[in-house]
């Protein structure tokens, strides 16, 4: 990435799984991809939004960036806390790389805890979610965190800043993926919000210049879910208690899932333990498989030192939180995500520009951003 580079516009589409890409209401976002490069990628595991975030904006797996959940546990101060902090991510971010060859870039996101990641290196950032006075009086209230016209807001925003601001030269679009929690692909509102973002896009590269390069993957995807267990109480109710259970999920946004995820990550009171606890997740409804630490590190490129002990995989169906109960049936339309089972994302570059790989480079999302230097 340097001055032989057109303009960079890398949107990351908060939830936008293949089932919203394919809903027939982004027009514009597949003739990108039908005429540019289109790919059908994975995510990164687990498929939450700070591990994925950070995977495509370092173009990096998980076990070089550092992130591996929107939360972390720490085992010496036996505190949890949110995986927000810049000084966590232990990989260039696409905004140190242009800020190391002299480009300006901007951060448009809906989400505070982006900018949080992302303010080292950053140019200019617009947060919809703490948007103030002067951007409210130029582009009108953004709504709420929990609507879908925020997302709308922030592409206007973006084409105003790229059409006026030549000297930005790359920018970093991340969404939010509060309509997809709300509203399956095929729903009204989930079209109306969807051919929102398809304007937004249009008139993001209208602004941005004949010449500019538009790169965009997904995070994650969503899917409807059924039931959730509190692996914590199920564990102390069959008589084998854990040191800690960790949500991947969990982050600000409650209301988006109520920091349910589809993965859980087990902290034991003691490793000899292990083989009680697995039969005990193995038992119930709805989990596909009980890994130890080493394994899932092995096999999704997690760092060791980050994951519990035993991670707990669950089914499409299937959630992991902390709740009053061991379990619980989840009411009809509850929508979220963080299994394997929301990996299955678009990812979309337009034009086919010479300084892209061959479409083979690109199997994941993370792969979006991985060979610009």
């Amino acid at each position: 990435m340097n001055g032989r580079w057109p303009r960079l516009v890398v949107a990351l589409l908060d939830g936008l799984g293949m089932d919203y890409y394919r809903s027939g209401a982004m027009p514009y976002l597949e003739s990108l991809g039908e005429n540019g490069l289109f790919r059908r990628v994975g995510g990164v595991f687990p498929s939450v939004t700070n591990v994925n975030n950070v995977s495509v904006c370092c173009g990096a797996w998980p076990d070089s960036h550092g992130i591996t959940a929107n939360s972390y546990y720490d085992r010496r101060t036996d505190r949890v806390d949110y995986m927000n902090a810049a000084e966590l991510i232990q990989a260039p971010t696409l905004f140190r790389k242009a800020a190391a060859h002299g480009l300006g870039s901007a951060l448009f996101t809906c989400k505070r805890k982006s900018a949080e990641l992302f303010r080292v290196g950053v140019s200019l950032t617009a947060v919809a979610e703490d948007a103030g006075p002067e951007l409210c009086e130029r582009y009108g209230e953004p709504g709420s965190i929990y609507s879908s016209e925020i997302n709308h807001w922030l592409w206007k925003v973006a084409a105003d800043v790229l059409k006026t601001r030549p000297e930005i030269r790359v920018a970093y679009i991340h969404t939010t993926d509060y309509p997809m929690h709300r509203w399956a692909p095929a729903e009204p509102e989930s079209q109306a919000h969807l051919a929102g973002l398809d304007e937004g896009i249009r008139q993001v590269m209208a602004a941005a210049g004949p010449d500019a390069v538009f790169l965009a993957t997904a995070d994650h995807g969503m899917n409807a879910k059924k039931r959730c267990w509190d692996l914590a109480r199920v564990c102390a109710e069959a008589g084998v208690p854990v040191r800690f259970f960790l949500s991947p999920e969990r982050d600000y946004y409650v209301p988006h899932h109520r920091n349910f995820t589809g993965c859980g990550w087990l902290y034991l009171e003691s490793l000899s333990d292990s083989g009680k606890v697995e039969k005990i997740c193995r038992g119930l409804e709805g989990v596909e498989e009980v890994i130890p630490s080493a394994e899932a590190a092995r096999r999704y490129h997690l760092p060791l030192e980050q994951v519990g002990d035993l991670v707990v995989l669950g089914d499409r169906d299937t959630m992991f939180g902390v709740m009053d109960t061991a379990y619980e049936e989840l009411p009809p339309g509850y929508r979220a995500h963080g299994s394997l089972h929301e990996m299955d994302l678009p990812l979309v570059a337009y034009p086919v520009h010479p300084g892209l790989p061959d479409e083979r480079f690109f199997s994941h999302n993370k792969d979006l951003t991985a060979f610009l230097r």
